[in-house]
């Protein structure tokens, strides 16, 4: 007998392979508007099924920082709304003692495992991989549909590459990571993923829409 789980996306529903297939045709027919742009110059994939480690810690502590530079290769990022990355990790500052790390799916169970081994002292680290999804906007209108669709700033400016924020979105929330000149990851909770789905389709009409992979 199998013990196989068969893990899906919380968007597995919405077929993104096919939807990628029709390019620029991706948005359901009851959507279509008659000014609705064809060129798809906003493109939306989901970072699917990654490993999403919540840790929580004494940033002031040598040990603690030490520890998870061993495992992972990176420095924690201490300066608030910043990044750090390497080939096998992204880590995330949330706030002065806790941070997201992202790791390749499969992954993350071994690299909790490890962390716990390899910090000292008054921490936390838990596996929150199945509560949330990555939704990766990009594309040279995506700013205009961050823009109609929080309230925070995206003065490009003011948010460099690396920048990561929490901030409310469509009535939502989400963290929002700047990761290209036209490129920005949304890091959702599961049971909001269809709704940010549906919002981006509507909010990125007038600008095309393109599914990838």
């Amino acid at each position: 007998m199998s013990n196989r789980v068969n893990v899906q996306s919380p968007l597995y529903h919405a077929d993104f392979p096919s939807l990628a297939s029709l390019g620029s045709s991706a948005l359901p027919s009851d959507t279509l508007t008659s000014d609705r742009k064809t060129d798809g110059s906003v493109c939306l994939r989901e970072a699917k099924l990654l490993g999403h480690l919540n840790l929580r810690g004494n940033s002031n502590n040598t040990e603690f920082k030490e520890g998870v530079e061993k495992v992972l290769g990176l420095a924690l990022p201490l300066a608030p709304c910043t990044s750090a990355q390497n080939d096998d990790a992204t880590i995330m500052w949330l706030s002065p003692d806790e941070w997201l790390i992202i790791v390749e799916g499969g992954r993350e169970e071994t690299i909790e495992a490890t962390l716990r081994k390899s910090i000292t002292g008054h921490f936390a680290v838990s596996d929150i991989s199945g509560g949330q999804t990555i939704l990766e906007i990009s594309g040279p209108d995506c700013i205009k549909v961050l823009q109609k669709s929080t309230g925070y700033d995206f003065h490009l400016k003011q948010f460099p590459v690396g920048k990561v924020i929490g901030t409310a979105f469509a009535k939502s929330s989400t963290h929002i990571r700047r990761t290209g000149e036209y490129s920005f990851q949304l890091i959702v909770r599961r049971s909001f993923a269809d709704y940010f789905w549906l919002w981006l389709q509507q909010s990125s009409q007038e600008y095309g829409l393109r599914v990838t992979l």
